[in-house]
């Protein structure tokens, strides 16, 4: 999208040669291709059109057109989002982009009065408005979309409040946990995101329209009129940086960034939950794939793909930082590059939310294995140095020491420490009671964790209570 002057069309040939009056030659056929952005920056179609009715109703408002010509032009602008919408426009590399796309039309149905609507705009302040528009929607697109989503974790936390699974760090059983518990985690991830992206849109709401190409125009608008139309809180302060200013798009991959992240995270668990060797939980058929060669796969190819699009929506945030990074004021050409990384991370994650959502829904929970799994590994350590803790008033450290101690014998044993007798606990802290080996059960332990944030069950389901009451407010 060039660089643009503002001010009425002049007469003579329509808009749409392009621009090229003050050149002698037609453009090289390497130009053409290169300089052309019509190829993705038509899905800006609709907001182009919204932000130019907007623009003439300024104009006649303010009495800059007269009033027979804006009502051509609105109905104009109506025929060609009708076109467009239908498939029955026709696009051509010579005119570069949506917005020249939409004059040259405009001026083909409404004769001189279609140039009357380039008044004091340029495609600078064109495409800053169109792209700020196009945020806007997909963050409340993403924003549904990731509400949906933690519907379905609260639903499956709730059903699973109860369901006893080995918790992990460093890839190793460490606490026993439920499932409920691991999957409001994703909840509270979730809901960050949707914040993360409610701020983003607030700080992207200021409208550039009226900032002409750099410098604002000479010609009475009313820029704060445009901006209420179109939904913004009010115009750019600085015309300089309306059309040069980037960061709403960069802050947008970033939040994208991090919400395909966090699904990459959840979309691992499920990988790895669905193997043989973990067995906590199926695909449904619908969701998993085969093997050219191995008969018996059932590969969770939905997952792993959330996984590697990961990388795409990061990529596309250095894309745009890097494209960003050595520009002077105000605008250059190279910022017609901003939009194919902003569209493809947010196709990316809204496909990757709707495939995990899917398999969040439809998985199969395999309960005994996972509590089976939780009791492995000396899982219940901790509930054991707690206990001496508690009742014996030990220093934690030293109570750590002691548990480790008493592990090392399980392990010498080859025997989990619940399954040492008391004697043998004994030999190593006499103080130790029959009731401290009644707590190493992994029900036992999960109940015992009832702190605000625990894993305890009944926690669980007063937290699924309020993260609903959370969601319902935002």
């Amino acid at each position: 999208m060039n660089d643009d002057s503002t001010g009425a069309s002049r007469g003579g040939r329509p808009p749409g040669g392009p621009l090229r009056d003050r050149f002698a030659d037609e453009p090289h056929a390497v130009m053409e291709r290169i300089n052309a952005s019509i190829g993705f920056d038509r899905r800006l179609y609709a907001h182009d059109i919204e932000a130019s009715r907007a623009h003439c109703d300024m104009l006649v408002a303010r009495r800059i057109i007269p009033e027979a010509d804006g009502r051509e032009i609105l109905k104009g602008l109506d025929k060609i989002e009708e076109e467009i919408a239908s498939g029955a426009f026709a696009f051509s590399p010579a005119l570069e982009d949506i917005h020249m796309h939409v004059e040259a039309r405009l001026t083909e149905l409404v004769g001189d009065a279609g140039g009357r609507l380039h008044t004091a705009r340029s495609r600078n302040d064109q495409v800053a408005t169109d792209l700020r528009l196009w945020v806007r929607d997909a963050i409340d697109e993403t924003r549904a979309a990731l509400a949906s989503l933690q519907e379905t974790l609260l639903t499956r936390a709730g059903e699973h409040a109860a369901t006893i699974m080995p918790g992990f760090t460093h890839l190793q059983s460490a606490q026993p946990v439920t499932l409920g518990h691991h999957l409001l985690a994703y909840f509270e991830m979730f809901d960050r995101d949707r914040s993360r992206l409610a701020d983003c849109r607030r700080r992207l709401n200021r409208c550039p329209l009226g900032s002409g190409a750099l410098a604002g125009t000479s010609i009475p608008i009313d820029r704060d009129m445009t901006a209420e139309a179109l939904g913004f809180d009010g115009p750019t302060a600085n015309s300089m940086d309306a059309v040069s200013d980037r960061d709403f798009a960069v802050e947008f991959l970033a939040c994208l960034s991090l919400v395909a992240v966090h699904l990459s995270r959840i979309a691992e668990e499920i990988v790895l939950w669905s193997t043989a060797q973990f067995g906590f939980v199926s695909l449904p058929d619908a969701l998993a794939t085969g093997s050219s060669m191995m008969p018996q796969k059932r590969n969770p190819d939905a997952a792993e793909l959330v996984r590697g699009k990961a990388g795409r929506v990061v990529g596309a945030l250095n894309a745009l930082l890097i494209l960003l990074k050595g520009l002077p004021l105000t605008y250059s050409k190279d910022m017609q590059e901003d939009k194919e990384p902003v569209f493809d991370a947010a196709d990316s994650v809204s496909l990757c939310v709707a495939a995990v959502t899917a398999m969040v829904a439809d998985m199969t929970v395999h309960a005994a294995a996972m509590e089976d799994a939780a009791g492995r590994g000396h899982a219940t350590a901790t509930d054991l140095a707690e206990w001496l803790v508690k009742e014996l008033s030990m220093p934690f450290r030293e109570a750590h020491r002691t548990t480790a101690r008493i592990v090392r014998l399980a392990d010498s044993k080859g025997v989990a420490i619940g399954d040492l007798s008391l004697d043998e606990m004994r030999g190593i802290e006499p103080g130790i009671a029959a009731e401290a080996i009644d707590a190493l059960g992994v029900r036992d332990s999960v109940s015992s964790r009832a702190s605000h944030g625990g894993a305890a069950p009944e926690r669980v389901r007063r937290a699924v209570d309020e993260a609903r009451r959370r969601l319902a407010e935002t």
